[in-house]
């Protein structure tokens, strides 16, 4: 092969969007690096947020893969992307024009109903709040609830695996650990196998938190960007993992799903036990 282009995957759906996040990682498995990430966006429901998609679509080499269900809505899409010369993949309406066509009835056209009154439905949905109301040790009595507790310095990915598991409908709670400040008690009385630590390189904290601080917009100097800091705060989480004797896993070759794979197999391992 002479010539390899890399490419992202976009995700586009009018709710979740699971359907054709399975389909895209079922696909990119079979290209190896070639496709380099798989972007999602949920709950894409008007133009002005389908506009935004093209225009980041436009500046990346992607394809598209969509899963829209409201006629106008889903034709506005295909044009943009057409218009745009963006290779685009409707997943559902060959299949719902099919089943039309055999059936005689006209589908429903409405967004989100395999998500409707179903109790797994409203698991996921219990699991977000939870992940959002015990985000960052907010609250440590959410320990006690939680299916997992992730632990870990500044920029490991707490947050984003915390929101990750919880559409896989697991509860889970996350607390930074910073040498200044003691772990709450709470996470020393529950059991270790539903606590999981992260860990990261340093020279990579360095340049994550170096962009982070140019985000917010802070350009003098910050302790939290400086490398003996971050050494430090990767020892002090270290000996807190030595002390609880909980699984450690290393982020920093790891993409958000990857690393979420390994946090499920370890809970049904723990929960066989």
């Amino acid at each position: 092969m002479d010539h390899v282009k890399s490419i992202e995957i976009f995700v586009v759906s009018d709710s979740i969007g699971e359907t054709a996040e399975l389909v895209a990682q079922a696909a990119k498995i079979q290209f190896s690096d070639a496709v380099t990430a798989i972007r999602k966006f949920s709950f894409v429901l008007d133009k002005n947020q389908m506009d935004e998609i093209i225009s980041i679509a436009k500046v990346t080499d992607c394809l598209i893969l969509y899963t829209l269900v409201m006629s106008e809505e889903k034709q506005y899409f295909k044009q943009q992307a057409d218009i745009n010369n963006i290779r685009a993949i409707d997943l559902l309406g060959p299949i719902i024009t099919t089943l039309e066509s055999l059936t005689g009835v006209p589908p429903k056209r409405e967004a989100g109903l395999n998500r409707r009154l179903t109790s797994h439905y409203f698991d996921k949905i219990e699991s977000i709040e939870f992940a959002v109301k015990y985000d960052d040790g907010k609250d440590p009595r959410g320990f006690k609830k939680a299916d997992v507790v992730l632990i870990g310095v500044s920029r490991t990915s707490k947050t984003p695996l915390s929101l990750y598991l919880a559409n896989r409908s697991l509860k889970v709670a996350n607390l930074p650990l910073v040498p200044e400040v003691k772990p709450a008690e709470e996470l020393f009385e529950i059991p270790v196998k539903r606590i999981i630590g992260l860990t990261n390189s340093p020279d990579l904290l360095n340049n994550i938190r170096k962009e982070r601080l140019k985000d917010m917009g802070v350009t003098n100097y910050s302790s939290y960007a400086d490398l003996d800091r971050i050494l430090e705060e990767l020892d002090y989480a270290d000996k807190i993992f030595q002390r609880l004797k909980c699984p450690v896993i290393d982020v920093s070759q790891m993409a958000i799903e990857e690393t979420a794979s390994i946090i499920m197999s370890i809970i049904a391992k723990n929960n066989k036990q």
